[in-house]
């Protein structure tokens, strides 16, 4: 067999009789799609890599759970995103028992390096813009991320978040109605005009996972 030629239900079906190099395959293929959806909930690229690879283990070990006649790629979603929940639920935890874990600290030395202009990386406004997102509740921020900003469909994210379209619809609609709230509130004052700068030119980005940078 043709890995590359293969469809989904066939790699399924040579990695449960054995074959390591159809899952491989399947790796190959929705590897960088897994990555950018779990990096868009974890915000950091080592921690992204780290949830990836729990939720291949994950897909790899429940393979005979996958029902093919449903979308492969949603299947692995679902099981990324709750990667992403179980990190979420483990940092909580630990923010609660960091306090009593610890004895008294001695005060850090006061860092000489000066403080990094933010707005060098991200506008203000972005910046708002992503951590007002950030803090909405998961049944809010989940439909919202794989709508408008992954850009799949009301019933594409329903049969990745296992929820109706019409939840998913009510959904989006509160999350949205929240951050109009939440950046009306926040909208940075006014800055003065100043000369415009010449612009920059954009560097490339890279991310590298298991040895392969794209």
């Amino acid at each position: 067999m043709n890995p590359a030629g293969a469809s989904d239900a066939a790699l399924v079906a040579a990695t449960l009789r054995g074959d390591e190099t159809a899952f491989t395959a399947l790796v190959g293929r929705y590897k960088k799609p897994l990555y950018r959806y779990v990096h868009r909930y974890v915000r950091d690229e080592a921690e992204a890599q780290d949830v990836l690879q729990e939720a291949l283990i994950a897909a790899w070990r429940g393979l005979k759970s996958y029902d093919p006649n449903r979308p492969l790629e949603f299947w692995l979603r679902r099981i990324a995103l709750n990667k992403c929940r179980d990190r979420a639920r483990r940092l909580a935890v630990r923010r609660i028992l960091l306090p009593w874990s610890h004895g008294p600290r001695e005060s850090a030395a006061p860092d000489p390096a000066p403080p990094i202009d933010e707005s060098l990386v991200e506008s203000e406004q972005l910046k708002i813009a992503r951590d007002a997102i950030d803090a909405l509740p998961g049944k809010l921020r989940d439909p919202l991320i794989l709508t408008a900003i992954e850009g799949l469909s009301q019933a594409e994210a329903a049969e990745i978040l296992g929820i109706t379209v019409k939840a998913v619809e009510g959904a989006v609609y509160r999350a949205k109605k929240q951050l109009t709230e939440v950046l009306k509130l926040e909208r940075p004052s006014p800055q003065p005009r100043m000369r415009p700068m010449p612009p920059r030119r954009s560097e490339p980005r890279f991310c590298k996972i298991d040895s392969i940078t794209w």
